[in-house]
C-alpha cells in the first residue's frame, strides 16, 4: 500500500481543511475535506505524522543535502519549491493523557532534532498541511515504509534514554509535553481543594490549560487543548479521592524512578549512531556487522549506504 493511500486511510473522522488559508479552516468529514489542498494530517489523540515545514527553493531535496532519513512523502509547490516533508510512524504515538508519557517525550525530542537538522520552520504549527493526495502539489513518495522512533533516532544527536528523560523545546509534540506536565502539576494540587464535582473541575481544567496555550510561541490547535483538559479532567476525577492521592503519589514517585533506568547508549565517542554507522561502511564492514554493534535496523542501515 503506498504512503499517499496510507495518507488518506489514517485522516482524522473530520479534519480541519481549507483550499486558501485566507478563507480560515472548515471542518468536514474526511471524504470530502480530503478533495482540499491543505488538510489535517493527525488528529487529537495520535500522532501518525511527523510533518516539516521548509521554505526554500530546494525544499524537496534538502532532506538528503543535510544527512537527514527519506521523508515517506513530499509535498511540493510547483511555484517556489517550498514543501511539507511527511514522516510516518509505525506505531503512532498517542497524545491523549491516557497515553504513556515515555515515547511521547521521545518522540518529542526526536522531532525537535529532525526540524532542527533540516532548518524546518520552528513557526509552523503542524495543524494541516499540503494535502498529498491534492494534484496542485508535487508529490513524491522517498521512503515505503514506516518508521519506528528509534530508526529516526539514529539521525539526530541525542541517545533515547536521554530523550525519554529530559524536558524538550516548545516545538510541535513538545507543546503537548508541556501542557500535559504543566496541566497534570497543577490538577495533582487542585482537585483536592474541595473535591469538586466533575462538570465543575472540567471547566477549571479547561480554563487552566487555555491559559497555558496561548502562552506558547505558536499555540496547539484548540481541539488539541480540549482533549488534554479533558483527559485530565475524567483521568484525575475517576482516581483521585481523599483515600486514594496518598497511595497514588507514592506508586508514580516510583514508576518514573524505574521508567529512567536502563543502558546508556546511542553515542560513542561523541558521534552519532548515523556518524559511526558511516565511518564503518566506509571502513568496509557489512550491515549484519554494523546492525548487531550498532543495535539498528537494516532499513537504517541501507539509508546510511545512500548517502555514502
Amino acid at each position: 500500500m503506498g504512503c499517499v493511500k496510507l495518507f488518506e486511510d489514517y485522516l482524522p473522522k473530520r479534519p480541519y481543511h481549507t483550499d486558501d488559508l485566507t478563507n480560515g479552516l472548515k471542518i468536514n468529514k474526511k471524504e470530502k475535506a480530503k478533495l482540499a489542498r491543505l488538510i489535517q494530517p493527525n488528529g487529537p489523540t495520535h500522532r501518525y505524522w511527523m510533518v516539516f515545514d521548509l521554505d526554500r527553493t530546494d525544499a524537496g531535496m534538502h532532506w538528503d543535502t543535510v544527512g537527514a532519513p527519506p521523508p515517506n512523502l513530499i509535498a511540493r509547490n510547483p511555484a517556489n519549491g517550498h514543501a511539507h516533508l511527511l514522516y510516518l510512524l509505525q506505531t503512532p504515538v498517542r497524545t491523549a493523557i491516557d497515553g504513556k508519557t515515555a515515547p511521547l517525550r521521545y518522540a518529542a525530542a526526536i522531532e525537535a532534532g529532525l526540524r532542527s537538522l533540516l532548518g524546518a520552520d520552528r513557526g509552523y504549527s503542524g495543524l494541516i498541511c499540503k494535502n498529498p493526495i491534492n494534484s496542485h502539489w508535487i508529490v513524491h513518495e522517498w521512503q515505503a515504509d514506516p518508521y519506528t522512533l528509534d530508526d529516526l533516532a539514529d539521525y539526530v544527536d541525542l541517545t533515547p534514554e536521554k530523550a525519554k528523560q529530559n524536558a524538550v523545546e516548545e516545538y510541535g509534540l513538545g507543546r503537548n509535553c508541556m501542557l500535559f506536565d504543566e496541566l497534570r502539576a497543577w490538577a495533582y494540587k487542585a482537585i483536592r481543594q474541595g473535591w469538586p464535582d466533575y462538570n465543575q473541575w472540567l471547566n477549571a481544567c479547561l480554563h487552566r490549560a487555555t491559559g497555558y496555550n496561548i502562552n506558547f510561541t505558536t499555540p496547539l490547535d484548540m481541539s488539541e487543548v480540549k482533549h488534554t483538559a479533558k483527559s485530565v479532567a475524567k483521568w484525575t476525577h475517576r482516581n483521585f479521592n481523599r483515600g486514594t492521592f496518598d497511595d497514588y503519589v507514592a506508586r508514580t514517585h516510583t514508576s518514573r524512578i524505574q521508567a529512567i533506568r536502563g543502558k546508556k547508549g546511542g553515542k560513542a565517542n561523541g558521534k552519532t549512531k548515523r556518524e559511526q554507522g558511516i565511518a564503518m561502511l566506509q571502513s568496509g564492514a557489512s550491515v549484519q556487522q554494523i546492525i548487531n554493534k550498532l543495535q539498528v535496523t537494516k532499513k537504517t542501515v541501507y539509508n546510511w549506504k545512500k548517502s555514502t
